[in-house]
């Protein structure tokens, strides 16, 4: 198959062709994979023992753009493999890395084989001649591009040679969150210094570009605001009453309910109150969030989906009241729930922006051949946007088939990759002509032309916006921004409009400087990066030997209940945390089987574990080599209490102690003492 190329893209590949670095910026539906294709062939064709990986952020673009762009063109010529968390070969990735010329993966499968050293699964950045990245954009800060990148550049500024050659690909680098012209000047360099690349854009073909990229009508739709709100008035007085309970100094400190504002304050009230073992307040501040979560929902989707996650939360814990805090808090809620129930089934007060958004929608599905993306802020948002669509009689007379997409993940709103592809393959065939989507579908995914997207209930930055815009590709289709009349949206919106403009400044000035300048600029700033690096890694070393693991003693989080400390602690494959001390057993409860859609090498999931005493999730079994089944735990469910005070680590990476590495032998033998091994 040829790979012909527009004006514009046969401008932009020219610095790639010739060897050089760089980034290729164009707009969503501007033909950057193309490009990338096309420099790929030429690079395979004219380089001696030539190997290139393709690096996607998400899981579905490896197959996206293996199956629809570098296998149509390169496939009959050259050996391409695609390896994602799901393939069962991303265990032998450099022995695959051997074979083939060409792999499109995930960052996190090369981030993983570049610290494995067993040899199958050992890769080097300089087994490459060429690294293409994609949305390129994330190479910043502890995104795992730039912990690729990292290396690269360290390596580059030891004057380590045979580096492969970087192309980088995004549609929009952002200005990130900068206002002034030259801090977003500084951004586009720092970008460029860890690509270690040149910025390319077209200059000579715009008009084309604009052709083939038609910006489509941005509409805003604009919702009066609720005029009575009696619903979300008794949610703010049952918080008021929780404010109460607790001491006053306390609920003084938290800012408006019903804002993210708000939840970031009770979640850092929930950490004080686990780390002064204070059950009162870390009890008030997780209901708190809940109640707020329910204020939130409200705000954007309807008042029963507000009413249905707190009702849901409230049930399953009437069982675990251990002590007065608990007691109060449930009764609180049992003692409104019949009246909270009644306003939220009372229409009068039904939320204006889902009028709004009803209107948008019935107007652009008037025509039987719409297909349209509705951008929502949560999974959960998404969920209840769907019943709602699906309950609501006008939307079904337009005949909207709609489907939800969120992300892959394990949780009990995420969607299993499967079902992602299975929810594009129908919308791109016609059998759903609706997406209610999170932020997923606005990088990167290949959607059929859509003539309507509407972002509803969204604060997002400059990048979002211009990604999801960029979904709305038919010829004169519309762009609505669905939000109440002097909203916050409203307003986010405009800087972003202005924060995209100034994107493009930026590059421009980035673009207008001498090369020497330039390279000076990006000398300097890579210098700064590696200096930084081996300070912050020998700072991470120093932190994880601050206690022996004896010195670490672990407390739920829910019930402050001493279960294990330090020493009990096991890591597999440097992921997985296990405790190893068969005593552990007596604190949990097993629960359901969890299901993991991938198989693992050496693991497979068992059941859902919980703190016996207050029913607080701690993570879930795992049988090891078809042997032993070891309880896995996450620390977010944990408080840790060190010499020096309590700390609530967010991630394992964040423990102040070395967690040994799981030894079969030595640590089996230990727990089942009357095995001979033979030792």
């Amino acid at each position: 198959m040829d790979c012909n190329l527009r004006p514009y893209q046969e401008e932009v590949v020219q610095a790639a062709l010739r060897g050089e670095n760089s980034i290729i910026w164009l707009p969503t539906g501007g033909g950057k994979t193309r490009a990338a294709v096309y420099i790929t062939k030429k690079h395979l064709e004219t380089t001696a023992n030539a190997k290139v990986a393709v690096l996607v952020n998400k899981v579905h673009l490896v197959d996206q753009h293996f199956a629809k762009e570098f296998k149509p063109y390169l496939g009959s010529t050259y050996k391409i493999t695609a390896i994602s968390g799901d393939s069962n070969e991303k265990d032998l990735f450099g022995r695959l890395v051997k074979a083939s010329d060409l792999v499109v993966c995930t960052a996190q499968i090369l981030e993983n084989a570049l610290i494995n050293m067993e040899e199958e699964k050992h890769v080097e950045l300089t087994d490459f001649t060429l690294l293409v990245i994609d949305e390129c954009h994330h190479t910043q800060k502890e995104s795992v591009y730039n912990k690729i990148m990292g290396r690269y550049v360290e390596k580059k500024v030891r004057k380590e040679g045979n580096l492969p050659q970087i192309l980088g690909l995004t549609a929009s680098p952002g200005t990130g969150g900068n206002r002034q012209l030259d801090k977003a000047v500084e951004h586009i360099l720092q970008i460029c210094a860890n690509l270690d690349s040149v910025i390319v854009s077209t200059k000579n073909f715009t008009p084309v570009l604009r052709k083939v990229v038609p910006k489509p009508k941005k509409q805003y739709d604009i919702a009066e605001k609720r005029a009575l709100d009696p619903f979300g008035d008794h949610l703010k007085a049952m918080m008021l009453m929780i404010h109460e309970f607790m001491p006053s100094t306390v609920s003084r400190s938290l800012r408006e309910m019903g804002t993210q504002e708000y939840e970031a304050d009770v979640v850092e009230l929930e950490k004080a109150g686990v780390k002064n073992e204070n059950r009162l307040i870390s009890q008030c501040a997780l209901h708190l969030r809940q109640y707020n979560d329910a204020l939130l929902i409200n705000d954007t989707v309807r008042m029963v989906d507000a009413f249905r996650g707190l009702d849901d939360f409230y049930n399953s814990r009437k069982t675990k009241l251990l002590d007065g805090t608990d007691i109060f808090l449930q009764g609180l809620f049992d003692e409104n729930r019949v009246e909270l129930k009644q306003l939220a089934s009372n229409a009068r007060y039904e939320n204006p922006k889902l009028a709004r958004l009803q209107r948008t929608l019935q107007e652009e599905f008037n025509n039987e051949n719409s297909r349209g993306i509705l951008f929502s802020k949560t999974r959960r948002g998404t969920h209840c946007l769907f019943d709602w669509v699906n309950s609501n009689p006008a939307l079904q007379r337009v005949n909207i088939r709609a489907g939800i997409l969120t992300g892959a993940g394990t949780g009990a709103n995420h969607m299993t990759q499967n079902e992602q592809k299975e929810t594009i393959k129908h919308f791109r065939n016609g059998i759903l002509n609706l997406l209610i989507s999170t932020s997923v579908a606005e990088e990167g995914l290949d959607i059929p032309e859509c003539n309507l997207v509407v972002r509803y209930g969204l604060l997002t930055n400059e990048i979002a916006q211009q990604q999801a815009s960029g979904r709305a590709r038919a010829m004169n289709s519309v762009y609505s921004v669905v939000a109440e009349e002097g909203g916050r949206e409203i307003r986010r919106e405009h800087i972003n409009e202005y924060l995209e403009s100034l994107t493009a400044k930026a590059i421009d000035q980035v673009q207008q400087m001498s090369p020497r300048e330039f390279r000076r600029k990006i000398t300097e700033l890579q210098q700064i990066a590696v200096m930084i690096r081996i300070q912050a890694n020998r700072k991470k070393d120093e932190r994880k030997q601050r206690y022996s693991p004896g010195q670490v003693q672990f407390q739920c989080r829910g019930c402050f209940l001493l279960v294990c400390d330090g020493e009990d602690l096991r890591k597999i494959e440097n992921t997985h945390h296990v405790n190893i001390n068969t005593e552990f057993e007596r604190h949990y409860r097993a629960g359901g089987q969890v299901v993991l859609e991938r198989s693992f090498e050496d693991w497979e999931p068992g059941r859902v574990i919980s703190c016996r005493n207050c029913g607080k999730e701690w993570g879930m079994e795992i049988k090891f080599k078809r042997v032993v089944i070891l309880p896995c735990l996450k620390i977010k469910s944990f408080s840790l209490k060190t010499p020096e005070g309590k700390s609530t680590p967010k991630q394992w990476k964040d423990v102040e102690f070395q967690v040994k590495e799981f030894d079969f032998i030595e640590d089996m033998s230990s727990r089942f003492p009357d095995l001979d091994l033979g030792n």
